[in-house]
């Protein structure tokens, strides 16, 4: 225990002739106060000491000590804690009764428990919603001005990591869409404050210099008002410093997403099989990916096969339209169009790859019939704006496989 107790404070004692010190010996007490309005919780300490003039908290069990005869102290964490005051003067030093303080836990607000993910691990990523309205802007009254309509790649990769030790962290994904324009990105981290039931909403309130969430843009003492907060959901507004007020609707991050921008554009795209690429359709296993069939040279695929177009959108629906005919594996030939729509499921990759999709409809395939007719899991190998490399099967337990390479029309 560090004790105020010591030579070093004892020599600033004023003694007597008889090497005695002079004074009432303190009587050490003190009392605190527990701030419930906003988390993390500061507790403020006060001595109600007598006869004494040098003061020491002892955070028993914490290892961490305070001097003055009032100090404060910041909990992250709830639970119980135990404090002591160690009270010096003329007359010596006194030690007070342990006190036992009671730290609320914020997990027991709804809206912070969804926030953070209080269930889960304790840390929750939001981005924006990748829906039409994931920025609103209204008038103080509440009067919308404007609504956002597909927001641009650099804002969805957007991440908001929020924790419940009560730290922020922003990545950007590359860069920060600002002034109407991809920029450079501004990651950054900090901390910030929740307040539980401030002006008939909580509230998130930001530490650090130009810190933000959703936008960029500077709000009013960086304060956030926490309109919903469920497992699927964040609405946040803040206050511009003209008055205007902006509304973002946030997600839990989906790290497939981005490679779902990129295979529907956002809203539905059109993907064609990449006849000028050499080995357009290669067929192997996970290890061998080429072991039974190494492809065409560039322009060798059948005329019927190389103008098939594969429709993708954002409502998980694949379109895929045969033109004249479709090339078929049976008999590997030219044959009726298979012409037809599918539902898809999007999510993250069960083996190699960035994401994959699984075709719900018996029949539906992508590049060639024979590919996974049976999973139809088409896993993306890699993807960008302008081609896609995506692998039909999923290659357990030395299983076929199909590596598809993609060209966007």
């Amino acid at each position: 225990m560090g004790l105020l107790a010591t030579p070093l404070l004892l020599a600033s004692c004023s003694k007597d002739d008889d090497n005695q010190l002079e004074g009432a010996v303190p009587k050490s007490s003190f009392t605190f106060q527990v701030n419930t309005t906003e988390f993390p919780t500061v507790v403020t300490f006060t001595s109600t000491s007598q006869d004494g003039f040098l003061y020491q908290y002892n955070f028993l069990g914490e290892n961490a000590v305070a001097t003055g005869p009032t100090v404060t102290r910041t909990y992250t964490r709830p639970g119980t804690y135990e404090v002591e005051l160690i009270t010096a003067g003329k007359g010596g030093t006194s030690i007070s009764s342990k006190q036992t303080i009671t730290i609320p836990d914020a997990c027991t607000n709804a809206s912070f428990n969804k926030l953070v993910g209080c269930a889960a691990s304790g840390t929750r990523v939001w981005s924006f919603d990748n829906a039409a309205g994931a920025i609103v802007r209204e008038t103080a009254a509440g009067v919308q001005i404007s609504s956002s309509g597909a927001l641009p790649a650099c804002q969805l990769d957007d991440q908001f990591s929020f924790s419940n030790n009560f730290t922020v962290n922003y990545e950007s994904g590359g860069a920060t869409f600002r002034n109407g324009a991809c920029g450079s990105s501004l990651n950054r981290g900090g901390s910030f404050v929740f307040r539980p039931n401030a002006a008939g909403n909580p509230q998130i309130v930001l530490k650090g210099r130009g810190a933000f969430i959703g936008l960029p843009d500077s709000v009013a003492n960086k304060t956030y008002d926490i309109l919903e907060a469920t497992d699927t959901r964040l609405r946040l507004r803040g206050t511009n410093p003209d008055g205007t007020r902006t509304i973002i609707t946030l997600a839990p991050f989906d790290a497939t997403a981005p490679f779902k921008l990129l295979l529907t554009g956002g809203s539905s795209k059109t993907w064609m099989l990449d006849n000028d690429a050499d080995a357009p359709i290669v067929v192997g296993t996970e290890a061998s990916p080429s072991l039974y069939f190494a492809g065409v040279k560039p322009g060798g695929l059948p005329a019927c096969q190389s103008d098939d177009e594969y429709t993708f959108t954002t409502a998980n629906i694949m379109s895929y339209n045969a033109k004249a005919e479709t090339f078929s594996a049976n008999g590997f030939s030219c044959q009726a169009p298979q012409t037809g729509t599918t539902p898809f499921v999007f999510g993250p990759s069960a083996g190699a790859g960035l994401a994959q999709l699984t075709l719900s409809r018996s029949g539906a395939f992508i590049g060639t019939t024979d590919a996974s007719p049976t999973e139809r899991v088409y896993r993306i190998l890699s993807i960008d704006d302008k081609k896609m490399t995506i692998r039909a099967g999923s290659g357990q337990n030395g299983g076929t496989v199909f590596t598809i390479k993609m060209v966007a029309k």
